[in-house]
């Protein structure tokens, strides 16, 4: 699947925007379907065949921190978190629960077709671009490019499309070391712009699911002011 055939599912309780933003992406090419509070995105996500969520944070009954936590419970549907605050906790909070990028409103139509694009791109190349590599594997840490699965001493690790790109990048060259900004670049496949937290709030999920002990990793390493990598082993 191209992502010019891919569905996005828009949850925000002002129809305009849902409106503005449906005009936005079928001018790209997308398929649309619309949620006007979080349960209504979570049945979609859960009865729709959906490649992408954009995901207002506000929303009356269900907002949408919620209904992004119970969505990643049960799918690894990427998520663009959409909200009117600018402040990083804000940012923070959306990634750490396992949102992939985060749009402030007001935002330009150029800006949220970007980051869809770059999102589908991402997930394209998980589910294609990497399949020849087969796996990548340091110590008991295992990544099945086909499978796009990963396993820790044979339990798997269920992560979400940008946490598995950037696990993919850092385990295919362990014992390298990357700074933050390369390694925007290699997932995100865009051009760095502030990606501090970004990068270091999903580094934090992957480690909460890899690794017995976060704290002191013993896979996904940081080299203090310069960046990370995964430990290589036999």
């Amino acid at each position: 699947m191209t992502d010019k055939t891919a569905t996005i599912l828009v949850a925000d309780d002002d129809r305009a925007i849902a409106d503005a933003i449906e005009i936005y992406l079928r001018g790209e090419g997308y398929e649309v379907l619309k949620a006007y509070d979080g349960l209504e995105a979570l049945a979609a996500a859960r009865t729709q065949e959906v490649q992408l969520i954009i995901m207002d944070v506000m929303m009356p009954g269900m907002d949408g921190l919620r209904a992004t936590m119970k969505i990643r419970e049960e799918k690894d549907i990427p998520i663009l978190m959409l909200s009117a605050k600018s402040e990083d906790i804000d940012k923070i909070t959306g990634l750490g629960i396992g949102a992939d990028d985060y749009v402030t409103k007001p935002f330009s139509p150029l800006e949220l077709t970007a980051r869809v694009k770059a999102i589908l791109r991402r997930c394209r190349a998980a589910s294609e671009g990497t399949r020849k590599s087969g796996l990548h594997r340091s110590g008991g840490l295992v990544i099945d490019d086909e499978a796009k699965s990963v396993t820790v001493d044979g339990e798997m690790a269920a992560l979400t499309p940008t946490e598995l790109g950037i696990l993919t990048f850092l385990t295919a060259n362990a014992g390298h070391v990357f700074s933050i900004e390369q390694i925007y670049e290699a997932v995100w496949n865009e051009q760095a712009y502030n990606p501090e937290n970004t990068v270091a709030v999903h580094i934090r999920r992957i480690r909460e699911k890899i690794e017995i002990d976060p704290k002191n990793p013993r896979y996904l390493k940081v080299v203090w002011g310069i960046g990370y990598k995964v430990e290589k082993y036999a």
